[in-house]
């Protein structure tokens, strides 16, 4: 790419996000956008704008997010999503401080140098780029002395890394220990889950083994127990009856719609009895929904009889009658044998994967070893594809392989756009196919909350992006070159490695800058959430639920949005003394992310569940991976410069493995569990221990004419009475 390419999708990626930005301050204000720009405050019963003008500065909006409190983030989105504001503010200040000291000192090191001039290769833009080239590492001749800077360079990088990370990880440590103090009653801090109930003793049901168990171990504050059951042909029966249920509502509606249409007596729909409503008899669509409901609900209620007694497996949630003891025996080991009675937290009623809970010990052990192959050989795979796109996406391969494109190709104004954006988008696009294979992969596991099973499938998409999207774009231009060499010499990949990232520095100069203006300007605008609802309120919804359904805007999307974060922190460290230039690069990103998407937290996204900060061990380990794959890199090309102190930085990747086990030790412990200490602390009332249980059973089980003698077989019952709670 060369220079101008390179300003033309700068300016372009500008210009795009201040439009954006307008539309925004434009569309927000008004009356009939205020579902998609504020669901999170409707549905906290919030007044959109509390009480301001909608004629108001269009940049208001950056004064309210900057004025923000870490507790105003808490209480409008969740831990969860503060936790990811202080991840984000944490890689921030690592590209600050380094930047601080690694433009200003390294950049008129690498201009005052004439390697390139002088050989004409190991440039940052493949020979074409040469503004750029003559402010990088590559710009410096081998043996240099002038490399001493790089190295210092890459010391304080590493420095700067490890002291907000440590900050980081105390001030979450800090916060999740404040929530979970919180004097608010959470049903998931009086639960416990157990998984691999042994096999049932003769004569004894499982509730009466799960009851004998846990009163013998906790008799004073063991409370009920609710035996996990199948409920596939409940949970069956349950949607068939809701879809009624709305399909009635909406019936409801287009009559009453009727009436105000100049019939006063209205017209009833109706619908075809057959298959897909197209064939069969016609009939009354409100008369047969309410012969259909009324039809389905003694069959489901016969088949919540069935499932709870006839139907139980070999799991349980246990309620204690106060936390330390619910605290205690989640971290407790409950039996002899690992793979029985294996107690852990209760996450939150919402998030449980029902389906999961019975999974046995050795069976999920087994399934994790098969998901980590099936991931292993994706990430192989998928390194065909990625490679070709680099290779294929460059215009002069796309005029060998597409000739009939030359003539459009030529043309100056297309072939610079191209040049700005072919590539990136491809591969925008490739990447966003992933993400639901790897959270179906996770789930596979037998991991029993969506929370976890979004930190696995976050893992393996860092990995992904890491191993295909950075080192196979960073190889790939050279990928089918240089397969021979390392199949020769696999110990030659560091060097291959080193040695290739000068030259796709304005690929990634340029994805950073993609990402961040279009990326950011699309979440801030919301266009696409917007056009849709607009669509689905004219075309398809009847029914406030429909209207609901199609406003709704979900949760932050951790398990895509933190990889893609991860993506960006491992470039911008890989290539901050390569290439310094990039550092202002991705320190706009996540300073224009903290504030866009600071903006969204407090109005727009509405969490799906809460973990209390467990994905900040994920988000540590992952930052601290991406440092370690620069301080080997950087090895690689210190080699590759002839520097005959390179020997200085392997105490880096030595450093960092300590460092990582330190923090480990000191902190993760507590994420993993919930500290006695925190879980003593006093409520500020009594809860209610049946609201407190009852919260926990699926909604196909539930129904308000299913009284306690109902569920006797699969919920136990200790005690009614009032109970105790520290």
């Amino acid at each position: 790419m060369d220079f101008d390419s390179f300003l033309t999708s700068l300016g372009t990626s500008f210009i795009i996000f201040v439009v954006l930005m307008c539309l925004f301050a434009w569309l927000s204000s008004k009356p009939g956008n205020t579902v998609v720009y504020y669901p999170n405050r409707i549905l906290k019963g919030l007044d959109p704008w509390e009480g301001r003008s909608r004629t108001r500065n269009p940049f208001t909006w950056i004064k309210e997010a900057m004025s923000s409190s870490e507790q105003d983030v808490i209480n409008m989105s969740g831990l969860d999503t503060a936790v990811y504001f202080v991840f984000m503010s944490t890689v921030l200040g690592i590209f600050v401080l380094s930047g601080i000291i690694l433009l200003p000192a390294l950049l008129p090191v690498a201009a005052t140098d004439d390697s390139i001039k002088a050989a004409g290769k190991h440039t940052t833009s493949i020979g074409t780029f040469n503004d750029l080239d003559k402010l990088s590492m590559g710009n410096i001749t081998a043996k240099s002395s002038r490399l001493w800077a790089f190295l210092v360079a890459t010391y304080w990088v590493s420095f700067v890394t490890y002291f907000f990370l440590w900050r980081g990880y105390k001030h979450v440590s800090e916060l999740r220990a404040d929530a979970l103090m919180s004097p608010e009653v959470r049903p998931q801090q009086f639960a416990v889950l157990v998984r691999d109930l042994p096999d049932l003793p003769k004569g004894q049901s499982r509730k009466e083994q799960v009851d004998s168990y846990f009163k013998a171990i906790y008799p004073d504050t063991f409370y009920r127990s609710m035996v996990v059951t199948n409920n596939k042909e409940a949970n069956k029966i349950y949607e068939e009856l809701e879809g009624y249920k709305k399909k009635l509502a909406r019936a409801e509606a287009v009559y009453a719609e009727s009436k105000n249409a100049g019939k006063p007596e209205g017209t009833r729909p109706t619908i075809k009895t057959g298959s897909l409503g197209l064939l069969g008899k016609r009939v009354d669509a409100i008369e047969y929904y309410n012969e259909k409901i009324k039809e389905i609900i003694p069959k489901l209620e016969a088949e919540q009889k069935i499932t709870l007694k006839e139907k139980q497996l070999g799991a349980a949630l246990v309620f204690f009658t106060n936390r330390v003891a619910a605290a205690s025996a989640a971290q407790s080991l409950h039996a002899q044998l690992v793979d029985t009675w294996i107690v852990s937290d209760a996450p939150e009623s919402r998030e449980l994967i029902w389906n999961n809970l019975n999974i046995k010990f050795f069976q999920r052990q087994i399934r994790q070893y098969v998901v980590y192959v099936i991931v292993a050989l994706t990430i192989m795979f998928y390194m065909i594809p990625i490679g070709i796109i680099s290779a294929l996406t460059t215009l002069d391969n796309l005029k060998k392989i597409l000739p009939f494109l030359k003539p459009v190709i030529n043309i100056t104004a297309v072939r610079t756009v191209l040049e700005a954006y072919l590539p990136q988008i491809a591969l925008m696009v490739f990447l966003a196919l992933l993400p639901k294979l790897l959270l179906f992969l996770s789930k596979t596991e037998g991991i029993p909350a969506v929370s976890h099973a979004v930190r696995a499938a976050s893992g393996k998409y860092f990995y992904f992006t890491v191993l295909n999207v950075f080192i196979g774009v960073t190889v790939g231009g050279t990928l089918f070159k240089t397969f021979k060499s390392i199949e020769k010499d696999p110990n030659s990949i560091v060097d291959v490695l080193a040695n290739s990232l000068p030259g796709n520095a304005t690929f990634f100069l340029t994805y950073v800058a993609l990402q961040f203006f279009v990326g950011y300007g699309l979440e801030l605008s919301r266009i696409v959430p917007l056009i849709i609802y607009h669509l689905k309120r004219k075309y398809l919804c009847k029914t406030e639920a429909e209207l609901k359904e199609a406003w709704f805007p979900g949760d932050l999307g951790y398990g895509t949005r933190v990889p893609s974060d991860m993506l960006i922190v491992t470039i911008v460290f890989c290539y901050s003394c390569i290439a310094p230039l990039i550092i202002p690069f991705g320190a706009v990103y996540f300073a224009l992310g903290w504030l866009i998407l600071r903006n969204q937290a407090l109005k727009v996204y509405v969490p799906a569940y809460e973990s209390y900060g467990r994905m900040w061990p994920h988000m540590f380990l992952r930052l601290v991976a991406a440092l370690l794959l620069y301080q080997i890199t950087m090895l690689g090309y210190f080699g590759s410069k002839k520097f005959i102190y390179v020997g200085f930085l392997i105490p880096l990747p030595i450093l960092s493995l300590i460092f990582v086990y330190i923090c480990q030790k000191r902190f993760y412990k507590s994420f993993s569990h919930t500290a006695l200490e925190v879980a003593s602390r006093e409520l500020k009332e009594t809860p209610s221990m049946e609201h407190i249980f009852r919260s926990y059973i699926p909604l196909s089980l539930s129904s308000e004419k299913v009284d306690d003698d109902q569920f006797e077989d699969a919920l136990s019952q200790a005690s009614r009475s009032g109970s105790f709670v520290v």
